[in-house]
C-alpha cells in the first residue's frame, strides 16, 4: 500500500505514479492527520510511505502519524521523500522510526521536485517546474522497479554537511523558523476560505471573511501557495515570489 502526505501536490503525484506502476492501493494521510485520527491500516504488499521533506527530514507531523498508527500485514517499509534540492541525512531518523515501529527498513528514495518553501527559497516558474517534474519521472520509475523486485532502494551517501542539515539545522528550523505569526493577507483577499480548507492542522479560521492564523503551524506552504488571489504573504520574505502548486494539467 502506498500511503502519502502532501501539501502542494508533489508527493501526491509521486504516490499516485508509484501506485499506478505497482498496481497497488493508495491512501491519503491528510484527512487522518487533519482529524487527529490514528491510522488503522493493513497491507499484504510492502508499505510505501511518500512525503515531502521538511528541513531535510521526514515531516514531524507525518512521523507522528506513523508512530501513532497501526500498520498490520507486511512489515517491509519503503520511504520516498520529495525535496527541492536534497534530503540531507533523513534516512537516519527514518531508520530509527522503523526500529520503533518494527518495520523492516527498505531504504529512502530522494525525488527532486519543484521547490515550494518560498519563505526561504524561490519556487520555479511554470515552465521550469514542468521540466523538473518530467526529470523526476525516471527516478520514480526506478524506485517502483526496486519495490516490485523487493530490493532495497540504493543507499544515499550522507556526508557531514547532510548530517548537520538534518540534525542541528532541522532542530533550529523548527524552533525559530516555523511560526505562523508572520502570515497575513493583503487587500487582494477574496474570502474564499481555501487556505483554511488546505490547512492540515486546522490552524486557519475565517473571521469576517478573512483568514486568521493560530499558533499551530508546520510551514507546509499549502495556504500561501494555494491562494487563488495570491493574497497571502509571510512577512516580507515572500513578496514578489512565485507561488508553487502542482500543475493541474498533470494531476
Amino acid at each position: 500500500m502506498v500511503v502519502y502526505y502532501s501539501a502542494t501536490g508533489n508527493s501526491r503525484y509521486c504516490a499516485r505514479m508509484l501506485a499506478d506502476l505497482l498496481g497497488d492501493s493508495l491512501t491519503d494521510a491528510f484527512p487522518l492527520i487533519r482529524e487527529r485520527r490514528a491510522a488503522d491500516l493493513h497491507s499484504d504488499t510492502p508499505w510505501v510511505f511518500v512525503a515531502p521533506t521538511y528541513g531535510w527530514k521526514l515531516p514531524r507531523i507525518f512521523a507522528d502519524f506513523l508512530r501513532r498508527g497501526s500498520f498490520s500485514g507486511s512489515q517491509e517499509a519503503y520511504f520516498v521523500l520529495t525535496c527541492g534540492s536534497d534530503i540531507g541525512s533523513a534516512a537516519d531518523g527514518i531508520q530509527a522510526l522503523c526500529r520503533d515501529k518494527g518495520f523492516r527498513y527498505k531504504g529512502v528514495l530522494e525525488v527532486v521536485m519543484p521547490e515550494n518553501y518560498i519563505v526561504l527559497f524561490r519556487a520555479p516558474e511554470a515552465a521550469q517546474a514542468q521540466e523538473i517534474i518530467a526529470a523526476a519521472q525516471p527516478c520514480i520509475q526506478a524506485g517502483a522497479a526496486c519495490i516490485r523486485r523487493r530490493e532495497d532502494f540504493p543507499p544515499r551517501r550522507a556526508g557531514m554537511v547532510d548530517k548537520i542539515k538534518s540534525g542541528p539545522v532541522n532542530a533550529l528550523f523548527y524552533r525559530f523558523t516555523i511560526k505562523a505569526k508572520p502570515f497575513h493577507v493583503t487587500d487582494s483577499c477574496i474570502g474564499c476560505g481555501k487556505c483554511a480548507e488546505a490547512c492540515v492542522l486546522h490552524n486557519i479560521r475565517m473571521k469576517q471573511g478573512r483568514p486568521v492564523w493560530g499558533a499551530d503551524c508546520t510551514h507546509c506552504m499549502a495556504c500561501i501557495c494555494g491562494c487563488p488571489a495570491h493574497a497571502i504573504e509571510y512577512g516580507r520574505a515572500t513578496r514578489g515570489k512565485v507561488r508553487y502548486q502542482f500543475p493541474s494539467d498533470m494531476q
